[in-house]
């Protein structure tokens, strides 16, 4: 089928992201197999793909020679809604994904300009796989299709698509932060990549704080474009079309993730967690190996609590789980470095029989094995130098059914607009001020512990991924 079929056609929704929301593996018989990925997104999207018969775009994740095609079609007939896979070079992923992508686009929109590689053949890279995501989808859907595109990576494909001809519906979400123009200004394609965003019907970003900064740069950046921000939804007029903009914070599937919580396999990998530590509170930190996530930082500052506060020792542990990531990029090793040095300091500083200060693990846990980390834990330690959103401040609320813990947050994680009331706020470069917090969470009273867990709960239930879904939507004028 083509955009160019007929209009009375069932409109579907098209979602399209870097990478497929399944994985392809070998078995041990050396046979292909597809298997679903977990994740907010997915667990929001494929219920409404299956009921509107709709498709999946993306990145099947494998470099090897195989029938991805066949592998796929098998996997969709099987899940109710069609996987189309584009099919990228091992140079391509090397440029685009962990050159222009990774090592461009991410540090500038985390406001870490410094650490960018402005390589001129990263931006090829990218305009190319951009092309391609474009035509896969040009080959693939009808004229009244909403096409959906996700995040940073595929910023472009609005607009190759319009210079294709498609008149179709478009929408994009960041699911990064966007950055001020003082920062997105040192971008060298930033007239190319704003103007691309200017393409869709509907952009979203997930605080009011990146919507705004879009705005801005667009203040400063464009001429002839009127703004009218009388509302919550923006409205951006050009000559060529009108853009909708609005923050959208995306969030979990509550009742699945407290479901999971309350059950008996994860009630008894607490009950063992809590028994290898007893006695002691414990602080718990939960990161992807990410400079943007400040795991140096707060090490520092249990580091500093642990000097300045002599009552607190040998009655609290911190747990440090970071989940490796981009382990490619030369910065992630020497980040990873940086990170298993601070906790051997720590360690060898402040243990005594008996008590080890900081337990560090650096590897992926099954959701049943996190979860129980998050239920053992009284204090989260989330505290990213800057995040589009965090989905482990709300995991760790949500995980908490028995309504007791405290969560410490970083004042620039985009769930900070949502739970700043019932949080204790922190700036992560503010050693001292997180060493306080951590203080300040293990002296709090059992009354006010409980009184802001269930209003953050309560805050998270309100507003679930299936909300984040049904807003967009809504605001794209798309029937769900």
């Amino acid at each position: 089928m083509s955009h160019e079929q007929e209009q009375d056609n069932p409109k579907a929704l098209v979602v399209v992201s870097n990478r497929l929301p399944v994985t392809l593996q070998r078995s041990d018989t050396g046979q292909w197999e597809v298997h679903s990925s977990t994740g907010g997104l997915v667990t929001a999207l494929v219920p409404l793909l299956g009921k509107r018969k709709g498709m999946w775009i993306g990145w099947p994740g494998i470099l090897e020679e195989t029938n991805v095609d066949k592998l796929l079609k098998v996997a969709s007939q099987a899940r109710g809604y069609i996987l189309k896979p584009v099919i990228l070079t091992p140079e391509e992923v090397n440029k685009h994904y962990f050159g222009f992508s990774n090592q461009i686009i991410w540090p500038l929109f985390h406001d870490l300009q410094s650490r960018c590689n402005f390589d001129p053949a990263y931006w090829s890279a990218y305009k190319a796989v951009n092309h391609k995501f474009a035509q896969t989808i040009i080959e693939n859907t009808m004229a009244d299709d909403f096409i959906w595109i996700q995040d940073y990576h595929l910023i472009l494909v609005g607009r190759v698509l319009r210079s294709m001809g498609m008149d179709s519906k478009l929408g994009f979400f960041l699911h990064t932060p966007f950055p001020p123009p003082e920062m997105f200004i040192k971008l060298p394609w930033r007239s190319q990549i704003i103007e691309a965003l200017l393409e869709y019907d509907l952009v979203g970003f997930q605080t009011l704080r990146d919507r705004n900064n879009f705005l801005h740069c667009i203040e400063a950046m464009l001429k002839g474009h009127h703004v009218d921000a009388r509302r919550q939804l923006v409205t951006i007029t050009s000559r060529r079309r009108e853009t909708v903009v609005g923050s959208f914070p995306i969030s979990i599937d509550f009742r699945e993730f407290a479901q999971q919580a309350a059950s008996k396999d994860v009630a008894n990998a607490t009950r063992q967690l809590r028994n290898a530590i007893p006695d002691r509170k414990i602080v718990l930190g939960v990161d992807r190996l990410d400079y943007s996530k400040g795991i140096p930082e707060k090490l520092r500052a249990f580091r500093n609590a642990l000097k300045r506060f002599h009552e607190i020792r040998r009655k609290i542990s911190l747990i440090q789980i970071v989940v490796p990531s981009r382990e490619d990029i030369p910065e992630y090793k020497v980040l990873r470095a940086e990170i298993e040095g601070l906790v051997s300091e720590i360690n060898g500083k402040f243990t005594t029989p008996g008590w080890i200060p900081v337990h560090y693990m650096f590897r992926s846990l099954p959701r049943t094995e996190l979860l129980a980390y998050y239920r053992a834990a009284d204090i989260a330690l989330v505290t990213p130098l800057k995040d589009g959103m965090n989905l482990v401040s709300k995991e760790y609320c949500v995980a908490r059914t028995d309504k007791d813990g405290v969560l410490i947050l970083s004042e620039f994680a985009g769930a900070a607009s949502q739970l700043h009331r019932d949080s204790l706020i922190v700036n992560p470069y503010d050693v001292e001020g997180v060493a306080d917090a951590i203080v300040r969470a293990y002296h709090m009273s059992t009354d006010e512990r409980q009184w802001r867990m269930r209003r953050l709960r309560k805050s998270i239930a309100k507003r679930d991924v299936f909300w984040w879904v049904s807003c967009f939507l809504q605001a794209a004028g798309f029937n769900s």
